[in-house]
């Protein structure tokens, strides 16, 4: 019998195949299956959602569906069930007496509760998570007498520079949201910490209470950051917001090129400034794990990193918190449709046990900069770091927004260029994140919230 697949391609521009390791991957589950054929069909990355939640929706889905897409439980199948049998491609150690033990807990399941449903099922089986860092040309890093990774921002201070004296723009950016975004999150995660017990004032729920993260830390849930922008507990002159701001320039002049403003050329969402870094002109890049694939030409050898540390020789005002940035089951994951049924439902089952075994899924993992969604598997090099220590960590409060017609980048572009002093910096992005706030209670109904009301 045949299964049919249907997802986004994540790691090219093809419209008719995932690459060469996912048809391998394919071909090791047909061999191992002979009587089951797998068929993928590709759908475009800007259309993939409304195209997979109307085959949902109508009852005309194949076999197995991209799983980020809305939709209603009683559309697919949960997999409680399935998974606490054994899964039959595992023969000893997690998985084999029960499936779900297969998965990284720190992750899946018993890691994050918001896996489940709102029935609380589990509905699809993640084959990879995903993960953000920075990645490296060790020739660059060797030429300029540097040893990843850096420990301290300082390290870092102190590494762009001798990466400019060795001929290269230490850090590559382009004119997307995701550069300056990201940077901000990992810098403001650590100087932030000492509020996080003082604002964590609802659970995840929306009750008063205190929230917790995946790991059982305390953790600042959107309603409570909300609510101290609007009370004013939190504001663009809280001295570590102020640190933030200053560490962020500091960074960009030592380590950007000053015309990253005007890079537009070949935006992509899995490496910051792809074409600078993949040309050897930069030595690092922001990227996710995904963005191994789009750097399979390279001629120099690539590693990844961790933001470093930010501490009190950066900053008295550092909290000694470590770099938290977050993976998460967020990369590719599927589920099956509720009218799949007998002989068809346990073929696709096998299939999805198939790629949680660590034998199966590793050779895909290693050759798409996969990072591993199970026990076992060790997944790419280039993107180990990703999901490992405290970085993998999602940092308990992270600094408000503006509204959503706001781009990231515009928050941040005049103080970076220079042409915003700090004091207008503050007048401006105070402005956007009190807008912010209220778009937010108003989308989220909390209008009658009394600290929402002033």
């Amino acid at each position: 019998m045949t299964i049919t697949l249907e997802g986004p391609n994540q790691w090219s521009e093809s419209g008719s195949s995932f690459g060469k390791p996912w048809e391998d991957l394919v071909a090791s589950f047909q061999k191992a299956e002979p009587n089951i054929k797998v068929k993928t069909v590709v759908l475009p990355l800007n259309s993939f959602t409304q195209t997979i939640s109307t085959h949902l929706a109508s009852g005309t889905a194949p076999e197995l569906v991209f799983s980020m897409v809305p939709h209603k439980p009683h559309m697919v199948h949960p997999l409680d069930e399935y998974l606490a049998k054994p899964n039959p491609y595992i023969k000893s150690g997690p998985g084999s007496e029960k499936w779900l033990d297969a998965f990284r807990s720190r992750y899946f399941v018993q890691g994050n509760p918001n896996i489940r449903n709102p029935e609380g099922k589990v509905e699809f089986v993640p084959f990879n998570l995903v993960g953000t860092g920075v990645f490296y040309n060790k020739e660059a890093f060797a030429k300029a007498g540097l040893t990843a990774p850096f420990k301290t921002y300082e390290d870092l201070i102190q590494g762009c520079g001798k990466l400019k004296a060795a001929g290269y723009t230490p850090l590559a950016m382009d004119r997307s949201d995701i550069g300056p975004e990201w940077t901000l999150r990992a810098i403001s995660g650590m100087l932030l910490d000492k509020h996080v017990d003082r604002f964590n004032d609802f659970n995840v729920d929306g009750k008063p209470g205190k929230a917790t993260s995946a790991t059982g830390d305390p953790s600042v849930t959107e309603k409570a950051r909300t609510k101290a922008v609007l009370t004013g507990e939190l504001t663009t002159k809280t001295p570590e917001v102020v640190a933030t701001l200053e560490l962020l320039k500091e960074m960009w002049n030592a380590c950007v090129d000053e015309q990253w403003s005007g890079n537009t050329e070949g935006l992509n969402g899995a490496v910051v400034g792809l074409r600078d870094f993949s040309t050897a002109k930069a030595a690092m890049a922001w990227g996710v794990n995904f963005g191994v694939t789009s750097m399979k030409d390279v001629k120099f050898d690539v590693a990844s990193m961790p933001f470093p540390q930010i501490t009190e020789a950066s900053t008295p005002l550092a909290s000694g918190a470590p770099p938290r940035f977050g993976a998460s089951i967020g990369g590719t994951s599927y589920m099956i449709p509720s009218t799949v049924k007998g002989e068809k439902l346990a073929a696709t089952v096998k299939f999805l046990q198939f790629v949680s075994a660590p034998a199966n899924i590793d050779p895909w993992l290693k050759a798409t900069g996969g990072i591993s969604a199970v026990e076992g598997a060790t997944g790419a090099e280039e993107t180990s770091v990703f999901a490992e220590g405290t970085w993998g960590d999602t940092a308990p409060l992270e600094l408000p927004v503006g509204p959503t017609s706001v781009t990231k980048l515009s928050l941040y572009e005049g103080w970076l260029l220079g042409t915003k002093s700090l004091q207008e910096q503050q007048s401006y992005l105070q402005d956007l994140w009190t807008k912010g706030a209220q778009q937010i209670v108003k989308d989220r109904k909390w209008d009658n919230e009394p600290w929402a009301k002033g």
